[in-house]
């Protein structure tokens, strides 16, 4: 067992369930900002079949494209047969200009949290309290602990815990973290096919020397987040 996994574990044993939350592209001069929330319970730790096809999982940020998507089918699998869930929810850069970066990050982070909830009415219903009382008020809000990459949320509707690093410290964040950034990934190859000439599907948003000078050539785009261009186009 890997320290991810251990970690894990160790929250699992006063819980029944455990669900990691990350984002991927909140520093990018384009596109949405995503968030994926991966849940697991106690059985998945105790399988060596699962333990063993997980334990490659790691930080998305530490991965090649290649080796996240092969990460990225695993977790598809186990998803598949029922050892997990996830999902992944967008903020578009409309919502960002609307919220800024941290309020449109909070948001996809919550819709992927209560998606996720709602995935199943029986298993994977999960019980998280809110200020509006629990998602399935038929649950116990304490057995559903909620891990959060960086720093706490504020505010947030549910209760978590936010662990620094938690994509490398964490076995269900850093699979959040990998469902998050392959799908942000897939949306800017839709992006690039739709808005030639900034190459998207290469930088992914990100203010790279090759993005800043498409930029400063063709101009920004609808894709672009028009607050994050300022010091670039000055």
């Amino acid at each position: 067992m890997n320290k991810l996994q251990s970690h894990d574990v160790t929250v699992l044993t006063e819980m029944d369930l455990i669900v990691g939350i990350d984002e991927a592209g909140r520093g990018c001069l384009a596109g949405p900002v995503t968030a994926g929330a991966c849940a697991v319970r106690k059985e998945f730790f105790k399988n060596s079949e699962v333990l063993k096809r997980s334990s490659a999982i790691n930080d998305s940020k530490q991965l090649s494209a290649e080796a996240r998507a092969e990460q990225f089918s695993i977790i598809e699998e186990l998803q598949a047969e029922g050892w997990l869930d996830f999902a992944v929810a967008e903020a578009s850069v409309e919502l960002i200009a609307e919220r800024n970066i941290l309020g449109a990050t909070r948001w996809a982070m919550q819709v992927a949290v209560e998606t996720l909830a709602k995935h199943a009415a029986g298993a994977w219903a999960l019980p998280i309290e809110s200020v509006d009382g629990p998602l399935f008020k038929a649950a116990v809000p304490s057995a559903v602990c909620l891990l959060v990459d960086g720093r706490p949320l504020k505010p947030f509707p549910y209760a978590h815990t936010a662990l620094v690093k938690g994509d490398g410290r964490s076995l269900v964040i850093a699979m959040a973290s990998i469902a998050a950034k392959v799908s942000r990934d897939a949306t800017m190859q839709g992006l690039d096919a739709a808005y030639p000439g900034y190459n998207f599907a290469k930088h992914k948003g990100y203010g790279t020397a090759a993005h800043r000078a498409a930029l400063k050539t063709l101009g920004p785009c609808p894709a672009h987040r028009e607050l994050f261009l300022r010091k670039v186009l000055a």
